[in-house]
């Protein structure tokens, strides 16, 4: 069998996009020529892919299997480019990291920073996702390590033990709650909320526990930072939930008070995830190894 590149990118383009023209569009491929594609594909592997209806297209098994080696073989390709490409500009390497709101915003910085400065001949691209995403990302080979929640990983993917990840209630020195260690969520489900912008990976997770209580967040205000929100809270314009790192550094320095909060799903375990370290590039196995000794 031989697999032609944009064959597979195409592939995976309408696979995600349940939709040949959808695809196309994304690859920048006449429709008639995507179709074509797509039929000589799996004429050359005597298979169907896809199930074409009405509504769009659905992956057959054999499709499934061909999306996550396209995944695999996409992943490594864009690696290869971007590492030759790093040549030229005297970088040896780069590393993809995925990380959720509060690892990178309170976590990863500091841990990054002392990396590169010990490594110069390598890069490192990292983008926020939230956990269920970087499990799924990590696991179809579509980046080499991610800092996740624990309970949103596959057993088939190995972690390590990175820190605590709580979150909590942030509220103002004076608001009606201060006084209390704990709260449920659902008490807080009819206040004003200072929240990170739309698109957050830790924004999006709260958003879908309101949604499972019946709920929307009503939000006063969104911003870039924790510090910003922070500030806004302590003004008393609303509450907000941020990682407890966060809260307690800008506890110290603006009026403050930090409630638990009792839902299970507040109380979690950033690990360090990867498919296979043994697998990884030498770089992104440093880089893993830099972030256990790191650990905390």
């Amino acid at each position: 069998m031989q697999f032609d590149l944009v064959d597979l990118r195409l592939f995976a383009a309408i696979a995600e996009a349940r939709s040949i023209t959808h695809g196309a569009a994304r690859c920048h491929l006449a429709l008639a020529s995507a179709s074509a594609r797509i039929k000589a594909l799996e004429q050359s592997l005597g298979v169907a892919l896809l199930l074409r209806g009405r509504r769009g297209v659905t992956l057959t098994p054999a499709g499934d299997s061909l999306l996550d080696h396209a995944r695999v073989v996409l992943h490594a390709t864009e690696a290869l480019r971007g590492d030759l490409s790093a040549y030229a500009r005297g970088v040896k390497a780069s590393v993809r990291l995925l990380a959720n709101t509060a690892a990178l915003s309170e976590h990863l910085p500091k841990a990054l920073a002392a990396f590169l400065g010990a490594h110069p001949n390598v890069s490192i691209d990292v983008e926020e996702r939230e956990s269920g995403e970087i499990a799924e990302a990590i696991a179809a080979g579509a980046a080499d390590i991610g800092l996740a929640i624990d309970r949103a990983l596959p057993e088939t993917i190995e972690r390590f033990a990175f820190c605590d990840d709580r979150l909590v209630l942030v509220a103002a020195k004076g608001d009606a709650v201060a006084g209390r260690r704990a709260i449920d969520f659902a008490e807080l489900l009819d206040r004003d909320f200072i929240g990170l912008e739309a698109g957050s990976a830790l924004q999006d997770h709260l958003g879908r526990h309101a949604a499972r209580l019946g709920a929307r967040l009503r939000f006063r205000a969104r911003l870039k930072q924790f510090d910003a929100i922070c500030q806004m809270v302590a003004a008393g314009v609303g509450v907000a939930v941020v990682p407890e790192a966060a809260a307690k550094r800008c506890a110290r320095t603006m009026p403050l008070a930090i409630l638990r909060i009792r839902d299970p799903w507040a109380s979690r375990k950033l690990v360090i995830c990867v498919r296979d370290l043994k697998a990884l590039p030498k770089p992104a196995q440093q880089l893993t190894d830099h972030l256990r000794r790191a650990a905390r």
